[in-house]
């Protein structure tokens, strides 16, 4: 697992790089034996498409690139806890190893809410591993939302 943080810190610009954008920053980056396969902010706004999270984008490009439908072996990386639609992506492209930043009380569907890969119809459930670069990644959520707030 090396590098891990070095992927997270490419996730978290690219989480910089969607709240420059107006978007919510989530960024994803996957991995494929060490390489970078697949990079992306959320773009919801961007595209008017309530399922392009950051997650998504990263595994439909790598799925794209790759061409396959399943990410067996890949690693994703996330800033923030993935929610019950890209967790079930997640699970349906098999993907190896999941690690993401800040928690998601709210949304989050790994370590909270519907916690969809303990549920018994899950068919594969990633390895998961949570709070890699969580203090930036919380920080850049709560000053986006702060920032919409006052503003």
């Amino acid at each position: 697992m090396a590098n891990t943080d070095g992927f997270m810190d490419t996730a978290l610009a690219e989480a910089r790089d969607a709240e420059a954008r107006g978007e919510v920053p989530v960024g994803a980056v996957l991995v494929l034996d060490g390489v970078i396969i697949a990079r992306s902010g959320n773009r919801t706004r961007a595209y008017n498409d309530v399922t392009a999270h950051a997650e998504m984008a990263v595994i439909r490009d790598a799925s794209a690139a790759l061409g396959q439908e399943r990410l067996a072996g890949a690693d994703l990386y996330v800033t923030l806890e993935p929610c019950t639609m890209c967790a079930a992506a997640i699970s349906f492209a098999r993907i190896r190893r999941l690690y993401y930043g800040a928690e998601d009380p709210k949304g989050g569907a790994v370590d909270n809410g519907v916690r969809f890969f303990s549920q018994p119809t899950c068919h594969h459930a990633p390895e998961v591993y949570s709070g890699l670069g969580e203090t930036e990644a919380a920080s850049l959520l709560t000053g986006f939302f702060r920032s919409k707030r006052e503003g």
